[in-house]
């Protein structure tokens, strides 16, 4: 009876402490207060929430994360798509790239083997108007992500696919310039995958037959993407 009694209160010391851990990783995530200049409302609010089922299934050591916004997201299971262990989606619909920003430390954290970014597009999508960000803002905001994930997590591989091409015309010269600046920044930090150059049509907008309104893609586009970037996952031992 006695060894019993110890028993439970042995495990329950164990519960205690590791809701003490879970707690106390909450520093992990943004604040759900958390606002930024250049998100839409909807946005906003799906991001709170999404941050919130994060938290219920946080990463593990040595995952690949999947880390962007709605077309991110949109690919769902990335392990099976690629058929390789341990690749968790990290996408928010709506997300731009300060969103992004604040919430690398839980990638950090858990030490992700790789990283495969996405991001750029939501803040691209109204430019014209004052409260958007330049091109130039947003393409330094995506090194500026690189920099800080291998400062923090020197191990972790970093790619950064480039932004996609969508179907509204007024969009071409911003995504280009975006693409430009990732294309031309990258370095021993991180490498570039041309993810537009397989979207896009001879008239620089998306070719029709992978998406499903202009912007988002379907299961054909989700396939065309798995395909290309499948070799450059299998390599990462």
């Amino acid at each position: 009876m006695i060894k019993y009694i110890i028993q439970l209160v042995f495990l329950n010391s164990l519960l205690t402490f590791s809701q003490s851990i879970h707690s106390n990783l909450e520093y992990l995530y943004p604040s759900e207060g958390l606002e930024f200049r250049y998100q839409e409302d909807w946005g906003r609010a799906n991001y709170n929430k999404v941050i919130e089922q994060f938290k219920k299934k946080p990463l593990e050591k040595n995952d690949i994360v999947f880390l962007g916004n709605s077309i991110t997201a949109g690919g769902n299971n990335w392990s099976k798509r690629l058929d390789y262990p341990k690749i968790k989606n990290r996408g928010i619909g709506g997300d731009v790239t300060d969103g992004v920003f604040a919430r690398l430390e839980e990638i950090i954290h858990y030490k992700a083997k790789a990283i495969f970014l996405l991001i750029g597009i939501n803040d691209i999508w109204n430019n014209g108007s004052p409260d958007i960000p330049s091109p130039e803002y947003i393409g330094t905001n995506i090194i500026k992500i690189t920099h800080y994930l291998k400062m923090r997590s020197p191990k972790s591989r970093i790619y950064v696919q480039t932004v996609l091409p969508t179907e509204k015309e007024d969009l071409i010269e911003s995504i280009n310039t975006v693409n430009e600046i990732i294309k031309s920044s990258e370095n021993k930090d991180f490498k570039v995958i041309d993810l537009h150059s397989i979207f896009v049509y001879e008239d620089g907008l998306i070719n029709k037959e992978y998406t499903t309104d202009g912007v988002h893609l379907n299961e054909k586009g989700y396939e065309k993407w798995a395909e290309f970037i499948k070799p450059i996952v299998h390599s990462i031992k």
